[in-house]
């Protein structure tokens, strides 16, 4: 970017920043509202597609770890593709054709699985651009696929009515390829710069130049492909890049002010505080109701984002349970799947996405437009609250029922089929300081057969 290119852009964003219900401060930003369209959806898919997908060796930190001298995928790269200064993880890009990408099919598929809004990778810690950057030739519109992926799958996600969101791992970028150089690669060669970036230690804080730059390609972002909602990962979180989260997320505020229409940003940790995003949570929920509406972001797979030969999938029953207790807690889901290179969706996740939208096809009012009620549920299976930890809970029990409500009434669904096909909710005992209301009715979605229950100071029992 030149230095005349970057004043002028600046000085735009400056200005957007500025001129706007939102002003580049925490007090003014905590003053935005999550959008209906979020809080009501629910549910929304991921996408991890990228250069990655052409080793599909361990997971989506592949172009790291291929750098990182010792590790598996260091090996695997020298034994697969040969030294570093011969192939690099440049050289995967030609083979990232994306030959068979079909966005209406995803834009489909998505749909069919239930989804309200979907949200690619924009950019991976990889520094590869997924959309049509002005700001660097190593993007899918100049090579590889030679198409402009994230303004395509905007264009399918949009004429199916879902409300489209990405994802910018571009803070990353800044240490991502540092191992590559601490020996003989092609990280080092300055013709490559681009594309490896700054290369720096972890430890170390962005320098103004690649903040600048974060800023303007993240901006960019916005005004291309207007995104309701912008997700980050958790290095935003560092000391140098707070004043430049405010100037975005008041430029973005505006930005969606201007387009009449809803827009929210994800962060992970304490980068923003509480009012001013939505927290996200990644493989991970909480353990009690959260009074600000909050997400999850996990994956089909517990082994990694992106493609890789060897998947290790969650099942279709572990992920539906997973997003009840996650929205009976005031919280939406956000799930990922990772295509293979070619730009097709591997089919035990179209399955998978299948499967749960058959679920909420019959079950999706008791999700879709509702909220918490005066507890999460009842049951003897605790969920852990924090980060990584949504495969180490126990299974679901048949005793184990959430809560979520709209308008007068309440829904309680059963995380597995409950011993005799007897449905016991203690919370809904007759006297129970929850609930002095009457029942009038008691109706199993998806069925029009009446059912037998009964109330007795104890409990609410159905068959």
């Amino acid at each position: 970017m030149s230095e005349r290119c970057s004043e002028n852009i600046m000085r735009k964003i400056d200005r957007v920043a500025a001129d706007g219900p939102f002003q580049a401060s925490w007090e003014s930003l905590e003053q935005h509202e999550v959008p209906p369209w979020y809080m009501d959806g629910k549910f929304g898919i991921f996408i991890h597609w990228g250069v990655y997908s052409v080793p599909a060796f361990g997971n989506e930190w592949y172009p790291r770890n291929m750098y990182q001298q010792g590790s598996e995928e260091f090996k695997h790269h020298i034994a697969t593709y040969g030294p570093h200064t011969q192939f690099g993880y440049k050289d995967f890009i030609p083979m990232f054709k994306g030959e068979k990408f079909d966005p209406d099919h995803w834009a489909e598929l998505f749909k069919r699985a239930g989804a309200k809004f979907v949200v690619p990778v924009a950019e991976h810690h990889d520094g590869f651009a997924m959309y049509d950057c002005a700001f660097s030739e190593w993007s899918a519109a100049k090579m590889g696929p030679k198409r402009d992926v994230v303004g395509e799958l905007a264009a399918a996600v949009g004429k199916r009515g879902l409300v489209f969101g990405l994802s910018t791992h571009r803070a990353e970028h800044w240490w991502f390829f540092h191992g590559g150089m601490k020996f003989e690669s092609d990280v080092k060669d300055p013709r490559y710069a681009d594309l490896y970036g700054p290369a720096q230690p972890e430890d170390t804080q962005s320098n103004q130049e690649f903040l600048d730059d974060w800023l303007a390609r993240t901006c960019e972002l916005v005004d291309k492909y207007q995104p309701q909602l912008v997700w980050f990962d958790w290095w935003i979180e560092q000391p140098a890049f707070k004043p430049y989260l405010q100037k975005f997320a008041a430029y973005y505020y505006n930005r969606g002010a201007q387009w009449n229409r809803g827009v929210a940003i994800n962060y992970k940790k304490e980068a923003f505080p509480a009012r001013a995003a939505v927290l996200d949570i990644e493989r991970g929920q909480l353990a009690a109701i959260r009074p600000l509406f909050w997400q999850t972001d996990t994956s089909v797979s517990k082994n990694s984002w992106g493609y890789v030969k060897n998947q290790d999938y969650r099942t279709v029953d572990d992920l539906v349970d997973d997003l009840v207790d996650i929205v009976s807690k005031n919280g939406a889901l956000l799930l990922n799947i990772g295509p293979r290179a070619d730009g097709t969706i591997p089919e035990p996740e179209e399955k998978i996405l299948l499967e749960i939208g058959r679920w909420l096809a019959l079950n999706g009012e008791a999700i879709y437009g509702t909220r918490p009620w005066k507890v999460f549920g009842e049951g003897p299976t605790e969920v852990m609250g924090g980060s990584f930890s949504d495969t180490r809970r126990k299974p679901f029990t048949g005793q184990d029922i959430r809560f979520t409500t709209r308008r007068d009434t309440l829904y309680a669904t059963a995380l597995a089929w409950p011993e005799n096909g007897k449905l016991t909710i203690k919370s809904l005992a007759a006297g129970s300081e929850l609930t002095r209301q009457e029942i009038t009715k008691v109706e199993l979605l998806g069925s029009i057969a009446p059912l037998r229950w009964s109330r007795d100071a104890n409990e609410l029992t159905i068959d």
